[in-house]
């Protein structure tokens, strides 16, 4: 019989190596190596006694066979957590949410359950919280509590046999590094019980179609705590981000097996109650301009999964007085700023080599869509030139090293979002202008930055 192989495996990033090492090698993290014994294997008569194994057969099917029927989705409740996960819960589907201490996860999964189990049942289970303290948040945050069953418990096999007895087809689980599987050895949180608890839990869901949504840890750097064969296995893997300086929360996928990973969700949380309330118009938000238009200020329309996000941008030129000017972006890509601010010198005669820049996208947002370059170097010459842009005016476009504007996806869905909230004056690329112009809309179609700088207009 073969015998154990023995791995050490850093239990921050999951790395693995054949010797043990006070530093691991990837993450740089000081005695987080653990040695992991992988489950032995059969040789010989074993394997091929597995060839009159009964249920292997059983198990394979045409891909013709198949019925293709629509799956029906469970309703969170909750506009933006739809969004995010692709029209709803899938039942069977197991979803990874991760975020930062205070972001909101056992809250935003708390109200989901509040909401759904009134239709259907469901259960949290706690290994962080008693079963007190969940009657208080719930309390605080004036969620209905009549038909949700809760529980405070760590082991993997006992919250297995709760859901098995309940029936219930809906299940949150705070948190994967607080579980522990009773057959395999290591602390909760170790690289071995993660891979077990995950597993487990997994197939447990899969074979009895009961959803699941299982709370994560994050490390430093934002990545889950544990290995990366967790996001793996789950169907979804959400992560939810406070927002700088705001009580907003961003919810995206970074993984998604029933729905796009692009779409982004807006969540802000009530000062009274910290309720986490769906942002269902995301301009209220980062189009809180100043009344008067103020020289630096340009309105971008981001493309965020399915729908168009308006948002200001604000840019700051100075003189600099030192030799190596600094360039600062906040919310934007620094080295696109800086392939922007060569653009301008070069095919707009701005004489940027001894400016200071400091750019801002408003609100907290973060975005590398290529469609703000446009709206960003305007801003940049309107600061420059110290002369306000009209509040009727957004921009969007991308900008190609010789001074070309080029067509970016969604326009037309873009030009519509703008007219709606009260825009007159679009500068655009030429290939994304619309057959038909929304009524009120006033489109500029460019072609070079040079023509876009003129129809400014100051």
């Amino acid at each position: 019989m073969a015998k154990n192989k023995i791995k050490f495996v850093c239990t921050e990033c999951g790395a693995e190596s054949f010797r043990w090492a006070g530093q691991c090698s990837q993450c740089k993290e000081w005695n987080t190596i653990t040695e992991f014994k992988e489950p032995k294997l059969g040789t010989g008569k074993n394997v091929t006694s597995i060839s009159g194994y009964a249920g292997a057969k059983e198990s394979v099917r045409k891909l013709s066979q198949v019925k293709l029927e629509d799956v029906p989705r469970i309703n969170t409740g909750n506009a933006e957590f739809n969004r995010v996960l692709g029209g709803g819960i899938v039942p069977g589907s197991v979803v990874l949410l991760a975020g930062t201490p205070g972001a909101g996860k056992s809250t935003l999964t708390l109200q989901t359950l509040c909401e759904v189990s009134e239709q259907i049942d469901s259960l949290v289970v706690s290994a962080e919280e008693s079963i007190s303290q969940i009657g208080l948040r719930a309390s605080r945050l004036q969620l209905p509590t009549e038909h949700l069953n809760i529980a405070s418990e760590n082991d993997v096999l006992a919250i297995l046999t709760m859901i098995t007895e309940l029936q219930v087809k809906l299940v949150v689980i705070d948190s994967l590094q607080a579980m522990y599987h009773p057959d395999v050895q290591g602390s909760p949180g170790g690289v071995s019980q993660l891979r077990e608890c995950m597993q487990t839990l997994t197939q447990y869901a899969k074979q009895n179609n009961v959803g699941m949504f299982i709370i994560c840890h994050t490390t430093k750097d934002g990545s889950v705590a544990g290995p990366r064969v967790v996001e793996h296995i789950g169907d979804a893997m959400l992560m939810i981000e406070v927002m700088e300086g705001s009580r907003f929360r961003e919810l995206r996928a970074q993984k998604n097996r029933f729905g796009s990973t692009n779409e982004l969700g807006l969540l802000a949380m009530m000062p009274d109650n910290g309720y986490l309330k769906a942002v269902t118009n995301p301009a209220a938000i980062f189009l809180n301009r100043s009344r008067e238009p103020k020289p630096g200020s340009m309105v971008a329309s981001l493309w965020e999964g399915s729908r168009s996000v308006l948002v200001e941008i604000q840019t700051l030129v100075v003189d600099s007085q030192q030799g190596n000017p600094r360039r600062l972006a906040v919310g934007l890509d620094q080295n696109r700023l800086n392939m922007l601010v060569a653009i301008l010198m070069r095919h707009a005669n701005l004489a940027l080599f001894d400016q200071e820049l400091y750019v801002n996208l408003v609100g907290g947002l973060r975005s590398s869509d290529p469609s703000t370059d446009l709206p960003l170097v305007l801003s940049m010459v309107s600061s420059y030139r110290s002369k306000a842009i009209k509040h009727e005016i957004m921009a969007f476009g991308e900008i190609g090293l010789s001074g070309e504007i080029r067509a970016v996806p969604s326009g037309l869905e873009r030009i519509r979002q703008a007219a709606q909230q009260g825009f007159k004056v679009c500068i655009c690329p030429k290939g994304n202008v619309p057959k038909k112009v929304p009524d009120g809309m006033t489109i500029h179609a460019v072609d070079s930055l040079s023509e876009a700088i003129e129809k400014l207009d100051f």
